[in-house]
Protein backbone atom coordinates (compact mmCIF):
# COMPACT_ATOMS: atom_id res chain seq x y z
CA UNK A 1 0.00 0.00 0.00
CA UNK A 2 1.27 3.47 -0.91
CA UNK A 3 2.28 5.45 2.17
CA UNK A 4 1.47 9.16 1.97
CA UNK A 5 2.50 12.05 4.19
CA UNK A 6 0.21 15.08 3.91
CA UNK A 7 1.61 18.41 5.05
CA UNK A 8 1.13 22.10 4.26
CA UNK A 9 2.27 25.62 5.14
CA UNK A 10 -1.15 27.01 6.16
CA UNK A 11 -1.11 25.08 9.43
CA UNK A 12 -2.81 22.06 10.96
CA UNK A 13 -6.23 23.77 11.13
CA UNK A 14 -6.39 24.72 7.44
CA UNK A 15 -9.37 23.24 5.53
CA UNK A 16 -7.27 22.41 2.47
CA UNK A 17 -5.12 20.06 4.54
CA UNK A 18 -8.17 18.23 5.83
CA UNK A 19 -9.67 17.82 2.36
CA UNK A 20 -6.42 16.51 0.87
CA UNK A 21 -5.85 14.01 3.67
CA UNK A 22 -9.41 12.74 3.48
CA UNK A 23 -9.28 12.36 -0.33
CA UNK A 24 -6.07 10.32 -0.12
CA UNK A 25 -7.47 8.13 2.68
CA UNK A 26 -10.69 7.54 0.72
CA UNK A 27 -8.53 6.10 -2.10
CA UNK A 28 -7.33 3.43 0.31
CA UNK A 29 -3.88 4.92 0.82
CA UNK A 30 -1.95 4.73 4.09
CA UNK A 31 -2.13 8.39 5.12
CA UNK A 32 -0.46 10.31 7.92
CA UNK A 33 -0.74 14.07 8.43
CA UNK A 34 2.11 16.11 9.89
CA UNK A 35 1.77 19.87 9.52
CA UNK A 36 2.92 23.05 11.25
CA UNK A 37 1.09 24.07 14.40
CA UNK A 38 0.75 27.57 12.97
CA UNK A 39 0.80 29.16 9.54
CA UNK A 40 4.21 28.96 7.87
CA UNK A 41 3.50 30.58 4.50
CA UNK A 42 6.43 31.93 2.53
CA UNK A 43 9.00 29.78 4.32
CA UNK A 44 10.28 28.15 1.12
CA UNK A 45 12.47 25.18 2.13
CA UNK A 46 13.53 26.70 5.45
CA UNK A 47 14.51 24.24 8.17
CA UNK A 48 13.17 25.85 11.33
CA UNK A 49 11.71 24.34 14.47
CA UNK A 50 10.91 25.20 18.05
CA UNK A 51 12.94 22.97 20.32
CA UNK A 52 13.03 22.41 24.06
CA UNK A 53 16.18 20.68 25.26
CA UNK A 54 16.85 19.69 21.66
CA UNK A 55 13.41 18.12 21.21
CA UNK A 56 10.94 19.17 18.51
CA UNK A 57 7.51 19.28 20.09
CA UNK A 58 4.34 17.95 18.46
CA UNK A 59 0.75 17.22 19.45
CA UNK A 60 -1.05 14.08 18.31
CA UNK A 61 -4.51 14.75 16.91
CA UNK A 62 -6.98 13.45 14.32
CA UNK A 63 -8.34 14.90 11.06
CA UNK A 64 -11.57 13.18 10.05
CA UNK A 65 -10.20 9.79 11.07
CA UNK A 66 -6.67 10.35 9.72
CA UNK A 67 -3.86 10.29 12.33
CA UNK A 68 -2.23 13.69 12.51
CA UNK A 69 0.62 15.55 14.18
CA UNK A 70 0.73 19.30 14.82
CA UNK A 71 4.46 20.02 14.76
CA UNK A 72 6.35 23.08 15.95
CA UNK A 73 8.38 23.23 12.74
CA UNK A 74 8.39 24.43 9.14
CA UNK A 75 6.93 22.24 6.35
CA UNK A 76 10.35 21.24 4.99
CA UNK A 77 11.63 20.37 8.46
CA UNK A 78 8.54 18.21 8.96
CA UNK A 79 9.19 16.50 5.63
CA UNK A 80 12.76 15.71 6.67
CA UNK A 81 11.52 14.29 9.97
CA UNK A 82 9.01 12.11 8.11
CA UNK A 83 11.80 10.81 5.87
CA UNK A 84 13.61 9.72 9.02
CA UNK A 85 10.60 7.79 10.27
CA UNK A 86 9.56 10.28 12.96
CA UNK A 87 5.85 9.80 12.21
CA UNK A 88 5.82 6.11 11.37
CA UNK A 89 7.03 4.29 8.25
CA UNK A 90 8.84 6.48 5.74
CA UNK A 91 6.32 7.77 3.14
CA UNK A 92 6.50 6.95 -0.54
CA UNK A 93 4.92 10.27 -1.48
CA UNK A 94 4.63 13.66 0.20
CA UNK A 95 1.49 15.65 -0.64
CA UNK A 96 1.75 19.31 0.35
CA UNK A 97 -1.45 21.40 0.41
CA UNK A 98 -4.10 22.16 -0.50
CA UNK A 99 -2.65 25.66 -0.23
CA UNK A 100 -4.89 28.73 -0.04
CA UNK A 101 -3.71 30.61 -3.11
CA UNK A 102 -1.95 29.58 -6.30
CA UNK A 103 1.76 28.74 -6.21
CA UNK A 104 2.66 29.41 -9.80
CA UNK A 105 5.47 30.72 -11.95
CA UNK A 106 9.03 31.15 -10.71
CA UNK A 107 7.53 32.59 -7.54
CA UNK A 108 7.19 29.00 -6.30
CA UNK A 109 10.71 29.48 -4.95
CA UNK A 110 9.25 31.30 -1.95
CA UNK A 111 6.42 28.87 -1.16
CA UNK A 112 6.47 26.70 1.95
CA UNK A 113 3.98 24.40 0.21
CA UNK A 114 6.36 23.86 -2.71
CA UNK A 115 9.36 23.77 -0.37
CA UNK A 116 8.01 20.69 1.40
CA UNK A 117 7.46 18.83 -1.89
CA UNK A 118 10.91 19.82 -3.17
CA UNK A 119 12.51 18.69 0.07
CA UNK A 120 10.82 15.31 -0.30
CA UNK A 121 12.05 14.93 -3.87
CA UNK A 122 15.59 16.04 -3.03
CA UNK A 123 15.72 13.27 -0.42
CA UNK A 124 14.72 10.52 -2.82
CA UNK A 125 10.95 10.54 -2.23
CA UNK A 126 8.24 11.80 -4.57
CA UNK A 127 6.56 15.12 -3.89
CA UNK A 128 3.48 17.01 -5.03
CA UNK A 129 2.52 20.57 -4.12
CA UNK A 130 -1.19 21.30 -4.52
CA UNK A 131 -2.73 24.79 -4.47
CA UNK A 132 -6.17 26.35 -4.99
CA UNK A 133 -6.31 29.64 -6.91
CA UNK A 134 -8.26 31.98 -4.63
CA UNK A 135 -6.55 35.34 -5.19
CA UNK A 136 -8.32 38.08 -7.16
CA UNK A 137 -6.53 41.28 -8.25
CA UNK A 138 -8.27 44.52 -7.26
CA UNK A 139 -7.49 48.19 -7.89
CA UNK A 140 -6.98 50.22 -4.72
CA UNK A 141 -7.77 53.94 -5.17
CA UNK A 142 -7.83 54.96 -1.51
CA UNK A 143 -5.71 57.67 0.05
CA UNK A 144 -2.03 56.94 -0.17
CA UNK A 145 -2.47 53.86 -2.34
CA UNK A 146 -1.28 55.51 -5.51
CA UNK A 147 -3.91 53.63 -7.48
CA UNK A 148 -1.86 50.45 -7.37
CA UNK A 149 -3.24 47.19 -8.69
CA UNK A 150 -2.95 44.94 -5.68
CA UNK A 151 -3.81 41.34 -4.98
CA UNK A 152 -6.36 40.61 -2.30
CA UNK A 153 -8.16 37.55 -1.04
CA UNK A 154 -11.86 37.86 -1.69
CA UNK A 155 -14.13 37.65 1.31
CA UNK A 156 -15.34 34.10 0.81
CA UNK A 157 -15.75 31.74 3.75
CA UNK A 158 -12.83 29.32 3.40
CA UNK A 159 -15.05 26.37 4.25
CA UNK A 160 -17.11 27.05 1.11
CA UNK A 161 -14.19 26.95 -1.30
CA UNK A 162 -13.74 24.05 -3.71
CA UNK A 163 -10.96 22.26 -1.85
CA UNK A 164 -12.40 18.94 -3.00
CA UNK A 165 -11.74 19.81 -6.65
CA UNK A 166 -8.04 20.34 -5.97
CA UNK A 167 -7.82 17.26 -3.72
CA UNK A 168 -9.45 15.09 -6.39
CA UNK A 169 -7.03 16.29 -9.10
CA UNK A 170 -4.12 15.51 -6.76
CA UNK A 171 -5.16 11.97 -5.88
CA UNK A 172 -5.86 11.19 -9.55
CA UNK A 173 -2.23 12.08 -10.29
CA UNK A 174 -0.89 9.92 -7.46
CA UNK A 175 -0.74 6.60 -9.36
CA UNK A 176 1.49 8.20 -12.00
CA UNK A 177 3.63 9.94 -9.39
CA UNK A 178 4.07 6.75 -7.36
CA UNK A 179 5.50 4.94 -10.40
CA UNK A 180 7.67 7.88 -11.51
CA UNK A 181 11.35 7.94 -10.72
CA UNK A 182 12.52 8.70 -7.20
CA UNK A 183 12.98 12.43 -6.79
CA UNK A 184 10.08 13.40 -9.06
CA UNK A 185 8.15 16.52 -8.04
CA UNK A 186 4.90 17.99 -9.41
CA UNK A 187 3.46 21.44 -8.83
CA UNK A 188 -0.33 21.45 -9.22
CA UNK A 189 -2.58 24.52 -9.31
CA UNK A 190 -6.37 24.23 -9.51
CA UNK A 191 -9.03 26.93 -10.05
CA UNK A 192 -11.53 27.47 -7.25
CA UNK A 193 -14.33 25.84 -9.24
CA UNK A 194 -16.78 23.00 -8.82
CA UNK A 195 -15.60 19.76 -10.49
CA UNK A 196 -18.12 20.06 -13.33
CA UNK A 197 -16.89 23.59 -14.09
CA UNK A 198 -13.23 22.59 -14.42
CA UNK A 199 -12.11 22.88 -18.05
CA UNK A 200 -9.71 19.97 -17.66
CA UNK A 201 -6.17 19.17 -16.53
CA UNK A 202 -3.18 20.27 -18.60
CA UNK A 203 0.60 20.12 -18.28
CA UNK A 204 2.04 23.62 -17.99
CA UNK A 205 5.25 25.59 -18.05
CA UNK A 206 6.14 28.00 -15.24
CA UNK A 207 5.20 31.63 -15.78
CA UNK A 208 8.14 34.07 -15.49
CA UNK A 209 7.23 35.11 -11.96
CA UNK A 210 4.16 34.40 -9.87
CA UNK A 211 0.57 35.50 -9.75
CA UNK A 212 1.62 38.73 -8.07
CA UNK A 213 4.85 40.58 -7.47
CA UNK A 214 6.00 42.95 -4.77
CA UNK A 215 6.32 46.68 -5.36
CA UNK A 216 7.11 49.67 -3.14
CA UNK A 217 3.87 51.60 -2.66
CA UNK A 218 5.20 54.23 -0.28
CA UNK A 219 8.48 55.04 1.45
CA UNK A 220 9.67 57.54 4.02
CA UNK A 221 12.61 58.37 6.26
CA UNK A 222 12.23 55.29 8.47
CA UNK A 223 9.64 53.07 6.81
CA UNK A 224 8.55 51.42 3.61
CA UNK A 225 5.13 50.09 2.61
CA UNK A 226 4.81 47.47 -0.07
CA UNK A 227 1.94 46.28 -2.22
CA UNK A 228 1.39 43.20 -4.33
CA UNK A 229 0.78 43.96 -7.99
CA UNK A 230 -0.57 41.76 -10.75
CA UNK A 231 2.42 40.35 -12.62
CA UNK A 232 0.85 40.18 -16.10
CA UNK A 233 2.22 36.66 -16.57
CA UNK A 234 -1.27 35.32 -17.31
CA UNK A 235 -0.78 36.33 -20.95
CA UNK A 236 1.84 33.66 -21.70
CA UNK A 237 0.17 30.74 -23.52
CA UNK A 238 0.81 27.36 -21.96
CA UNK A 239 2.00 28.74 -18.63
CA UNK A 240 0.44 27.69 -15.34
CA UNK A 241 -1.14 31.12 -14.81
CA UNK A 242 -2.59 31.24 -18.33
CA UNK A 243 -4.16 27.81 -17.93
CA UNK A 244 -5.60 28.75 -14.53
CA UNK A 245 -7.18 31.85 -16.07
CA UNK A 246 -8.84 29.60 -18.66
CA UNK A 247 -10.27 27.31 -16.00
CA UNK A 248 -7.78 24.45 -16.27
CA UNK A 249 -5.86 22.70 -13.53
CA UNK A 250 -2.15 23.19 -14.31
CA UNK A 251 0.40 20.44 -13.64
CA UNK A 252 4.10 21.29 -13.84
CA UNK A 253 7.00 18.87 -13.28
CA UNK A 254 9.68 20.83 -11.42
CA UNK A 255 13.40 20.23 -11.80
CA UNK A 256 15.34 20.01 -8.55
CA UNK A 257 18.10 22.37 -7.53
CA UNK A 258 21.41 21.56 -9.19
CA UNK A 259 24.61 23.01 -10.61
CA UNK A 260 24.29 25.30 -13.64
CA UNK A 261 25.69 23.20 -16.48
CA UNK A 262 27.46 25.08 -19.26
CA UNK A 263 28.40 28.10 -17.13
CA UNK A 264 32.14 28.79 -16.88
CA UNK A 265 33.29 31.14 -14.12
CA UNK A 266 36.26 33.40 -14.83
CA UNK A 267 38.56 32.57 -11.91
CA UNK A 268 41.39 34.80 -13.10
CA UNK A 269 40.95 37.25 -10.20
CA UNK A 270 40.28 34.64 -7.54
CA UNK A 271 43.06 33.74 -5.10
CA UNK A 272 45.17 30.87 -6.42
Amino acid sequence: MTRVLVTNDDGIAAPGLRWLARAAADRGLDVTVAAPRHESSGTSAALTAVTVNGRVAFDRTDLDGVPAYAVAASPSYITLLAGLGAFGPVPDVVLSGVNKGANAGHGILHSGTVGAALTAAMNGLRGMAVSLDVISPVVARGAGSGGAVIAALDLVDDETRHWGTAADVAVRLLPWLHTAGAGTMLNVNVPDLAPDQLAGVRQATLAPFGQVQMAVAESGHDYVRVSLEESGARQLPGSDLALLADGYAAVTPVRLLGAADGVTVDLGRAPS
